[in-house]
């Protein structure tokens, strides 16, 4: 169960090698949370996760998990669940493609697609189900501020991470009132490996600082949290620029 300001005693990470998961779970540890399992895909990079986590005192499990297997979901996170209640589950896998490759590959497109979205809501539903079969838990899901409007520059992966978050919302609201809490968590540019090598966008921000703004937004049961908060203010702003001009701006 949480504890009384909010903070989960137990933690799946779905992703378990993102940089911001990975942060985030290393914040909450120091804070409450005890069990934490690292969903991915096996490898030495979950291996080495899982070790650097229970460094910190935590009891660290790994979890083979596919985004881009969505039949075998509902069987790896209900064998997780079988072990005990999960106070928050945190969907954070992703990818951000390479959008002049893949306006050329539409099978290297619709991988990007099937992994941010797809698989997404395959697991965002099981996950769900599990929460309000147990009465209780919070879903933090990592949406972007490119899911705010599409960019001619990352339209691919703007345009699944827009059908996420579109998701997402509308999943917390069937869920309200049910016990079960779903948060949006719409970063900009965040400097991780993912990103590494790519110019760096204005108002660029860290795993660290994503990862104090997931703690703070589920000690007050935020619905959305932006990272940096000014981003709210930038994207009202851009979402509303009439498109000609939009297409001129260096964004």
């Amino acid at each position: 169960m949480k504890d009384a300001f909010g903070l989960p005693q137990s933690l799946l990470v779905l992703g378990g090698t993102s940089g911001i998961a990975l942060a985030t779970a290393r914040r909450l540890i120091a804070r409450r949370t005890r069990t934490v399992w690292l969903a991915g895909r096996p490898s030495p990079a979950l291996e080495s996760a899982a070790a650097g986590l229970r460094t910190l005192g935590a009891d660290v499990h790994t979890v083979p998990f596919d985004a881009l297997g969505p039949e075998s979901h509902e069987t790896v996170l209900g064998k997780v669940f079988a072990e005990g209640d999960v106070d928050t589950v945190l969907l954070a896998f992703g990818v951000l493609g390479d959008q002049a490759n893949d306006e050329r590959d539409p099978a290297a497109a619709v991988r990007v697609a099937q992994t941010n979205y797809t698989g997404a809501v395959s697991a965002g539903l099981v996950a769900a189900r599990a929460l309000q079969t147990q009465g209780h838990g919070s879903l933090v899901v990592l949406s972007s501020v490119a899911a705010e409007r599409a960019r001619r520059s990352n339209f691919i992966y703007g345009s699944s991470k827009a059908g996420l978050d579109a998701f997402a919302q509308g999943l917390g609201d069937a869920l309200h009132g049910t016990g079960v809490h779903v948060m949006v968590v719409r970063p900009g540019f965040v400097r991780t490996k993912m990103t590494a090598g790519l110019a760096q966008a204005p108002l660029a921000t860290t795993p660290e600082a994503v990862a104090t703004a997931v703690e703070l937004g589920l000690r007050r049961r935020s619905e959305t949290v932006w990272v940096p908060g000014v981003l709210r203010v930038v994207m009202s702003v851009l979402r509303h620029a009439p498109r000609g001009l939009f297409r001129r701006l260096p964004v």
